[in-house]
């Protein structure tokens, strides 16, 4: 009924930090709905989850469902099971405070679950949302989580659940007299909702404005995205000689941070790190995190990072490229999507060297370690072909009272030729279609309306 497992030293926790609790971790299996990826990867994924807010994972298992239950989604063999695992820990004085199930729970499985188990449980969703929580520094992200834990919380406001269903009386700005604790909650919580959807519409309006501060610069922005884990903040640190929070975590990066960064032949982007995709992402996150991921709908170059070495890259690289798909992004016909094969300092012997070599034919690829800087100098090379891959050639007059402009043009272009009249200069400039296009856009914003 359920496969045992030993815990992953990968996930092992921070011992510099207290422990959050002792956790028992399943994964179900159902039986008939196939999966990309294994149980046992699968399960070391929600592992790493728990072990990303630190909770000591006490116990794992796989557990196989061949029949779902209504009640409480497990077989009453393995409900039984682990109540008495949980019994025998309590007993033993080695107590387990949570059970997670890497799985969406309704509300009443959730709450059965409780009862049988006598222990907290939380879900696949719930697990994410903590660490979400957990990692929002900025503004914009504490709300982006709080919108969907709220989300998710509304729907957890069950009857059944009898500590919310007390009586109590009103205070005349919370409620009427009579009115239960649950309908409160739900009332409070849908007008937190309201008002925090309208703070992230400010803040998308916020984030246009500055995409066309950028525009106006203007840099091209390179934005990296991948599966949680992947290496992006690692890579990002490489690239730009900056100080993220990368740990080998998963969600170690939460908030999208920018960096400008100057290429080897002296052109500058912006370079752009952006929270890690994961497969069954809760539909309130993405919904949450639209804003952030315009970032990346935006963006003139796309990083795509893999953990070439992980087990299961494969199937990590379709969910990824599944949620690219979600925001209309097609990553195998997308020229700005550009492939890293991250982690290769992983790999040995023919494994390293295939990855290497299809990576080599592929001027849509590359493979880097980010931690050891191996093959940096490629993934330079073909940001650097991208940004001059299909110049064009345009001739422009330009005031000589217009100097920002003849500066623009020097310091974003190559002027070919310059014949000096009076009163304005005839340019030749090779340019590329992306800088030629935020050109454009920076002289349409300075005709007067």
């Amino acid at each position: 009924m359920a496969t045992h497992h030993t815990i992953d030293t990968r996930y092992a926790v921070d011992t510099r930090r207290p422990s959050s609790g002792r956790a028992l971790v399943l994964h179900p299996v159902l039986r008939g709905t196939g999966a990309e990826r294994s149980p046992e990867a699968s399960l070391d994924e929600a592992m790493g989850l728990a072990s990303a807010i630190d909770l000591d994972v006490a116990h794992a298992a796989v557990v196989k469902v061949n029949q779902p239950r209504p009640a409480t989604l497990l077989g009453g063999g393995a409900v039984e099971q682990y109540a008495q695992l949980l019994e025998t820990a309590r007993t033993g004085g080695e107590a387990i405070d949570l059970v997670i199930v890497d799985h969406a729970l309704s509300p009443v499985q959730q709450r059965n679950l409780e009862k049988a188990f006598g222990a907290k449980v939380i879900d696949r969703t719930g697990l994410i949302l903590e660490i979400f929580g957990d990692r929002a520094r900025t503004h914009e992200g504490q709300l982006q989580v709080e919108l969907a834990a709220l989300s998710y919380q509304k729907s957890r406001l069950v009857r059944s659940w009898t500590h919310l269903e007390r009586q109590r009386g009103g205070f005349g700005f919370l409620g009427g007299p009579g009115e239960s604790q649950l309908e409160m909650d739900r009332r409070l919580i849908g007008d937190r909702i309201v008002r925090i959807r309208k703070e992230l519409e400010d803040v998308r309006r916020t984030r246009g404005l500055h995409r066309k501060a950028r525009a106006k610069v203007p840099y091209p922005v390179v934005a990296l995205v991948g599966y949680t884990n992947a290496g992006k903040s690692t890579l990002f640190n490489r690239m730009a000689g900056a100080d993220v929070f990368a740990r080998d975590l998963l969600f170690a990066t939460l908030d999208p941070t920018m960096r400008q960064v100057a290429l080897p032949s002296g052109r500058k982007v912006i370079l752009s790190d952006t929270v890690g995709f994961i497969s069954a992402l809760p539909t309130h996150l993405v919904a949450a995190f639209r804003a952030t991921l315009e970032e990346v709908q935006a963006a003139d170059i796309i990083l795509h990072v893999r953990d070439i070495a992980h087990p299961d890259a494969e199937a990590q690289k379709a969910d990824v490229e599944a949620i690219l798909r979600d925001l209309g992004i097609d990553p195998e016909n997308d020229p700005r999507v550009i492939e890293v094969a991250n982690k290769i300092d992983r790999l040995e012997g023919e494994e390293r060297a295939s990855v290497i070599a299809r990576t080599a034919r592929c001027d849509g690829a590359c493979a880097v370690s980010a931690a050891t800087g191996e093959g940096l100098d490629g993934l330079f090379g073909i940001l650097d072909r991208r940004m001059t891959a299909g110049r064009a050639v345009v001739e422009m007059d330009v005031s000589h009272t217009d100097g920002a402009t003849l500066a623009w043009l020097y310091a974003h272009g190559e002027v070919l030729e310059r014949h000096d009249g009076e009163g304005h200069s005839r340019l030749q400039v090779a340019i590329e279609p992306a800088m030629l296009g935020r050109m454009e856009r920076r002289q349409e914003d300075r005709v007067p309306a």
